[in-house]
């Protein structure tokens, strides 16, 4: 589980396709990896990956085709910058929202605006995703968790202060790049009640026919 804030800048160093997925090593550049160990996990983008070696300075992950199916990892290059975040620990300050670090839809920037010292954005979201992004409430968007200013259409839109484009790559986002999306799960938890609990009434209301039907059958409805 992650906070979706930015602990450091990374680089990616070197991807390949192995064994027909991916192995890719990231330089992490000022992020601390002293309480880091294999089997650990990262963000990178905002996708969970886990260290499977340590060569000093940074990590090296696998990458499934599972992930690669809803990233946009196979189009990066080397020398390309990430957004890195460690895991969180239990006894850290929760400064942003509840990040899984499992991307649900790709998004693109359609705008880019100055808004005072601030960079507005304009973010495209598939029609998946739409029902779970609402205005005011959190979104992650390749990793920095966010708060959506407002919906317009299919997009919303995001207000990036100056120590946020300065401490991660948002900075360098312009019109037509792809960004990995996270919906807040807490959305998609409630929605799965909520279908859970509309289910129960469906099959409650169901089962009440069939005993009415039984009951009026053998005789105890009649008078």
């Amino acid at each position: 589980m992650f906070t979706g804030i930015i602990e450091a800048v990374g680089t990616i160093a070197d991807m390949r396709m192995t064994g027909g997925d991916m192995r890719l090593y990231v330089r992490t550049g000022a992020l601390d990896l002293g309480d880091v160990k294999l089997g650990d996990s990262i963000a990178t983008n905002g996708v969970c990956l886990t260290a499977v070696e340590l060569p000093g300075d940074g990590f090296i992950a696998d990458v499934s085709l599972e992930t690669l199916a809803h990233t946009r990892f196979e189009s990066l290059t080397v020398g390309e910058q990430v957004n890195l975040e460690k895991a969180m620990r239990a006894d850290t300050r929760f400064g942003g929202h509840i990040v899984t670090g499992h991307v649900d839809a790709l998004g693109t920037i359609v705008e880019r605006s100055e808004d005072a010292r601030s960079v507005r954005l304009s973010v495209r979201m598939p029609g998946s995703i739409q029902r779970y992004v609402a205005a005011k409430g959190s979104i992650t968007v390749d990793g920095v968790s966010l708060t959506v200013n407002a919906l317009e259409g299919d997009c919303f839109t995001l207000n990036i202060v100056p120590h946020t484009a300065q401490e991660t790559i948002i900075d360098s986002y312009t019109a037509g790049r792809q960004v990995h999306l996270e919906v807040d799960i807490i959305a998609r938890y409630l929605e799965r009640l909520m279908g859970a609990a509309q289910a129960d009434d469906q099959t409650d209301g169901a089962a009440d026919g069939v005993t009415l039907a039984l009951l009026a059958n053998h005789g105890f409805m009649r008078r």
